[in-house]
C-alpha cells in the first residue's frame, strides 16, 4: 500500500476538528481492483494475527465504534475489514432504534451489555454516540421516547454536556481496565450520499437497503454536521481517539480503517505466546498416553 499518514485523520483532543475542512475523498491507496483485494486480504490476515495474540494473553480488548450518516458504508466496511478474522474473536453489535426495554434504562445501558470480553474485538455498528447525534438533531426524542425527568431536559446544553462527560468517563474507565476504544466517523459528502440513495431506489435488488426516513434526514444535513463536529471535539482523547475517514470512495475507506485498526492493535502491550520448555517437556509425556487410548 502507498505510504499514507494516518495521523492526518486522527483526533485525540489536541487539535480541534472542523468538519468543513475534513476531506471526504483522498488519493487512491490502491492501483486497481486486484491490488485492492490483495491489500484487503493482507490487512485482514494482520488483524486476525493480532487478535489471536490478544486472545492468547487474555488481558486486553478493543472496541471499534463506527458512526456515519446513512449510506456512508458502515455495514460494508465492517464486513470487508473483518472478513478473514476468526469469528470467535470478533463480536459485532448493531444499534438500531432503541427497544422498549432499552428505553427503560439510561442511555449507556444497551452498549454496556455488548462490550467484548478480554481478548476480543467488539465492533459497534452505531453506538452510544447516537445519543449525542440523533437526539441532538431531534431533541423531542428525549421527552417523547426516553422519558427523562422534566428537569433533565430544561437545559439541553447542560444535558448534552453531561452526556459527553459520561461518554469520556466510560471510555476512560474501559481503558483503565484494558479495553481500548477506537472510533471511526465515516465522512461522506452530501452529493455522494445522494447518489448512493438514488442507486438503492433504481436497483430493485437494493430496495431493501432504502428507508424513506433517509430522505427526511437529509433535510437536517447541516444539523448533523454540527452534531458530529461537536461529538468529535467533546470526546476525542489520547486513549479513545476519533478517526475521521473520507468515505466517498469505499475501497479507500476500508483500507484506511484496516490500517488504523492494525496500528491501534500494535499499540497494545501484547506479544506472541512465548515457548515454555518445561511445559513442552511435560506435554511430550502425554503423547504415549494418547496413543495408548
Amino acid at each position: 500500500m502507498k505510504d499514507f499518514d494516518i495521523d492526518r485523520f486522527r483526533y485525540d483532543g489536541e487539535n480541534s476538528f472542523k468538519i468543513k475542512k475534513a476531506p471526504t475523498k483522498v488519493d487512491d491507496l490502491y492501483e486497481d481492483d486486484v491490488h485492492y483485494e490483495a491489500l484487503l486480504r493482507q490487512q485482514a490476515s494482520e488483524i486476525d494475527s493480532w487478535q489471536e495474540r490478544m486472545f492468547s494473553q487474555n488481558r486486553y480488548g478493543l472496541v471499534a465504534v463506527f458512526q456515519a450518516l446513512d449510506a456512508a458504508g458502515k455495514d460494508g466496511t465492517i464486513k470487508a475489514v473483518f472478513t478473514g478474522t476468526n469469528p470467535t474473536g470478533v463480536r459485532v453489535s448493531s444499534f438500531k432504534r432503541p427497544s422498549e426495554k432499552e428505553l427503560e434504562h439510561d442511555f449507556l445501558w444497551r452498549s454496556w451489555r455488548e462490550l467484548p470480553e478480554r481478548g476480543m474485538i467488539g465492533v459497534f455498528n452505531r453506538s452510544y454516540y447516537e445519543e449525542v447525534l440523533v437526539t441532538k438533531v431531534h431533541p423531542e426524542i428525549l421527552t417523547e421516547s426516553q422519558r427523562l425527568p422534566e428537569k433533565a431536559t430544561d437545559d439541553l446544553d447542560k444535558l448534552f454536556k453531561h452526556r459527553y462527560d459520561a461518554i469520556r468517563d466510560m471510555e476512560k474507565y474501559l481503558y483503565r481496565n484494558g479495553f481500548s476504544t477506537v472510533k471511526f466517523f465515516l465522512h461522506i459528502s452530501k452529493k455522494e450520499q445522494a447518489e448512493r440513495l438514488i442507486s438503492r431506489i433504481e436497483d430493485q435488488e437494493k430496495n431493501w437497503k432504502f428507508e424513506e426516513g433517509d430522505v427526511d434526514e437529509r433535510e437536517h444535513w447541516d444539523a448533523y454536521q454540527d452534531a458530529y463536529e461537536a461529538a468529535v471535539n467533546e470526546t476525542a482523547t489520547e486513549n479513545a481517539p476519533w478517526y475521521v475517514i473520507p468515505a466517498d470512495d469505499k475501497k479507500n475507506m476500508r483500507l484506511l480503517v484496516g490500517r488504523i485498526l492494525i496500528h491501534e492493535l500494535k499499540k497494545l502491550p501484547i506479544t506472541e505466546p512465548q515457548p515454555d520448555d518445561e511445559r513442552f517437556a511435560e506435554l511430550q509425556k502425554l503423547i504415549s498416553v494418547i496413543e495408548g487410548q
